[in-house]
């Protein structure tokens, strides 16, 4: 049975960090391009970072480059985003994806909520 099950999000303050976790099962993770999605209320899903396989390609968003980084372990079966200087803009439901292929899996989402 295949799982993508995100931990990590929560309350921050304006400029506070946090960190995603995106643990996966019952598929090859290290086959896989992992990325993060986010949807705000009221907007489209959008793409928010991406890695590789071999983790030697990322790609972000405009709004997120230079605060968040996206990194995997491929020993571990996790995908991360690291998210620093945050800001109210970034309040939204964030989900990890796998794919390869035809094949897309998506988690449940965690919600990050940046707030004073």
């Amino acid at each position: 049975q295949v799982q993508l099950v995100e931990s990590g999000g929560g309350l921050v303050q304006p400029g506070g960090s946090l960190r995603l976790s995106c643990a996966a099962s019952g598929f090859t993770f290290s086959m896989y391009t992992m990325s993060w999605y986010r949807q705000a209320p009221g907007k489209e899903r959008e793409l928010v970072a991406a890695i590789t396989s071999n983790s030697g390609t990322t790609n972000y968003a405009d709004s997120v480059k230079g605060r968040f980084t996206i990194s995997r372990d491929n020993n571990k079966n996790t995908l991360y985003l690291q998210m620093n200087s945050l800001k109210p803009e970034d309040t939204a439901v964030y989900y990890c994806k796998g794919a390869i292929g035809r094949l897309i899996y998506w988690g449940q989402g965690t919600q990050v909520t940046v707030s004073s």
